[in-house]
């Protein structure tokens, strides 16, 4: 992290580098990562918000904690200069992209899935709608705001606004009489 803070560019960080600035020797690195994609990754995924447990009293609030968290993750990056220009790194380098989304792009996307398909199976959602479609249109706008449009505002409340407007759409339709 302090050779992150002090603008050291991921290209130029090697594991003798990050050894020599913790005091330690390169087999204490090598212990607990396997190389420095991942102990990158490890060090970004520390700096990040932590991921709060789901309430599992429906789909609608385990939704609004999931967009919870990435609007909080869209704060830090706007207010942290080291979270943005790390999340920028990232992105041009194919290998430390592909260990950050394996460990926590992909569990993330799995855990939407799997409240989306509970919320099929208990009759919360729509059943002729796609889980990865409607994945996409849940969490398509906060992603929006927090990664293409920095200037665009992420309050309190706006991961309900979100997932209230998208179910609103998604839940079955009652039939006539009902």
């Amino acid at each position: 992290m302090k050779l992150l803070e002090d603008g050291v560019p991921l290209a130029e960080l090697s594991i003798e580098r990050i050894a020599r600035t913790a005091g330690v020797g390169k087999a204490a690195i090598y212990r607990r990562w396997r190389g420095k994609e991942e102990l990158f990754v490890d060090v970004v995924r520390t700096a990040e918000p932590p991921d709060p447990e789901l309430p599992g009293t429906s789909v609608r609030d385990d939704l609004v904690v999931l967009l919870e968290i990435l609007r909080r993750r869209g704060l830090a990056s706007r207010s942290s200069a080291i979270l943005h220009s790390v999340h920028a790194q990232m992105k041009s380098s194919p290998r430390v992209w592909a260990a950050y989304h394996s460990a926590v792009i992909a569990p993330r996307h799995r855990l939407g899935l799997e409240i989306l398909r509970r919320g099929q199976a208990n009759g919360e959602l729509r059943t002729d709608i796609d889980v990865e479609v409607m994945h996409d249109i849940i969490v398509g706008p906060m992603l929006v705001r927090s990664l293409l449009r920095a200037d665009a505002d992420l309050p309190e409340g706006l991961s309900e606004r979100i997932v209230d407007t998208v179910l609103d759409g998604l839940r079955p339709v009652s039939s006539p009489g009902a």
